[in-house]
């Protein structure tokens, strides 16, 4: 779902190392790169001694090579072929305004005499020490040297193109936010302010205001008929009136229009009971659809856990849901359902479902008043899960990982649902109540705590807790 991040390439010299250890580098870095789909942007050799930086003039050079690039890169990756100069790479990355992550070769036994040696393990402790005294923030991973063309540096750029994702994704983030807060959900409650200071901008939207722009799309034109044919394609409708489905369709080309009218990279949506009572249809399945293609949708008005998804999805590369801590799983502590009306992506359940009544909300409003939930089974797999709150100014998350098993269900259960399997879940509900965070968490395929936890903490100002590891 997301392009891979491209870096800006920083090779760190002392001068009285070998100059081909530097042109090794030049060499064998981009190709590693490249050949994992990175684009790569290097300092021209000639730009400086061995297109390396050595000394403050060179890192001047970097950080006006940097500034004429900018926007055109999403981190840096600081590679030390030797023992390299903190000097030079603090004046050459002080203005980076990305994240960086500090690399260095390691030496190899046949290679240890002053022809060959490099010293990177040792130089990597100075720049780190030095970034360190500027209040440079960086990102170090085990092991402490590695070779580029190692399987252990292919995870780290793995790790670290998930991480400068999920920095890059929140630079003027915009979340929309359709409709009021219904009054008994006190629980989604949330500080614009708070996220404004984080780079996340909320723009809000009259329910009414939508209801108005629905009533005037025609089904003559070409955004209703690609509407409907999308949504006729994405999962199954037998048994909904053909009235259902037409309003379904107006309110996914309404929702299109105000997400790419006011550039929106995800809504939070007022979703009941008044699209029940006044439409007669539920927009489960548009939100289904949008976390599908790319635009995170969230129910109930939830915008922090809209953000959360945001992160999610950013840090997987895959669509990321919105679902309650809703049952326990018989006796089994380290198990629940995990379950949502039908906003699930298609691409994350067994099959692509089938749409329904809402058959909670039926009780309310009456029977076949609610089209537009999908009920499906969410797919065996691994998971991250996570959720957002605002505290006292300050924007909270707490992280975790499990997986979805494939474990029954009973046969009547409504919705789209899956069994988690959590290690120390009686950990995490205790984490999550205790703490003042919502009934909601967040999912995406896949483990990537850890650098989700960076990115949210280190580089976006976030605090965030891993309830697991408490």
């Amino acid at each position: 779902m997301y392009q891979k991040s491209r870096f800006a390439l920083f090779f760190g010299n002392r001068g009285f190392f070998p100059a081909s250890l530097q042109a090794e580098a030049r060499q064998e870095l981009p190709r590693v790169l490249q050949a994992a789909g990175h684009e790569v942007l290097m300092l021209d050799v000639e730009a400086t001694r061995y297109g390396a930086i050595e000394n403050l003039q060179e890192g001047q050079v970097f950080a006006n090579f940097l500034q004429a690039n900018r926007g055109k890169f999403d981190g840096v990756i600081l590679s030390l072929p030797n023992f390299g100069d903190e000097n030079g790479a603090v004046a050459a990355l002080k203005d980076a305004e990305v994240p960086i992550l500090i690399h260095a070769y390691p030496d190899e036994f046949d290679r240890m005499g002053p022809a060959l040696r490099r010293d990177a393990f040792c130089g990597k402790f100075s720049i780190m020490d030095v970034f360190y005294q500027h209040n440079l923030k960086y990102t170090a991973l085990k092991p402490h040297v590695v070779h580029p063309s190692s399987e252990r540096f292919k995870a780290n750029l793995d790790y670290f193109d998930r991480l400068c994702r999920v920095v890059k994704g929140f630079q003027n983030l915009v979340i929309g936010a359709i409709g009021a807060r219904t009054t008994a959900f006190k629980t989604v409650r949330f500080d614009e302010v708070a996220l404004q200071r984080v780079g996340v901008t909320v723009e809000t939207f009259d329910l009414a205001g939508i209801f108005a722009r629905l009533s005037r799309i025609p089904a003559e034109s070409s955004a209703y008929q690609r509407k409907f044919e999308q949504l006729k394609a994405y999962t199954t409708w037998d048994g909904v009136p053909v009235s259902a489905l037409d309003k379904i369709t107006r309110l996914g080309v309404a929702l299109d229009e105000l997400i790419s009218g006011y550039a929106l990279d995800g809504i939070a949506m007022r979703c009941w009971i008044e699209l029940q009572e006044q439409l007669g249809i539920s927009p489960c399945v548009l939100m289904g659809l949008l976390n599908n293609t790319g635009t995170i949708a969230a129910c109930e008005v939830d915008v922090l856990n809209a953000v959360a998804m945001v992160a999610l999805s950013l840090a997987s590369g895959r669509p990321a849901t919105v679902l309650d801590w809703n049952n326990n799983y018989g006796e089994e502590d380290d198990k629940c359902i995990l379950f949502h009306c039908g906003p699930v992506p298609s691409d994350l359940m067994t099959d692509k479902g089938h749409v329904s009544d809402h058959l909670i909300l039926a009780n309310a409003v009456g029977e076949n008043c609610s089209f537009g939930c999908v009920v499906g089974r969410i797919a065996p797999t691994d998971l991250t899960f996570g959720s957002m709150m605002t505290d006292a100014g300050r924007v909270k998350v707490y992280l975790g990982d499990g997986r979805f098993t494939e474990d029954p269900i009973p046969d009547n259960f409504f919705g789209a649902a899956g069994v988690a399997e959590i290690d120390r879940l009686q950990d995490v509900l205790l984490h999550v109540g205790m703490n003042g965070f919502r009934h909601h968490v967040g999912v995406t395929p896949g483990q990537y705590v850890a650098p989700l936890q960076e990115a949210l903490r280190k580089y976006l100002d976030f605090d965030v807790t891993i309830p697991q590891m408490e």
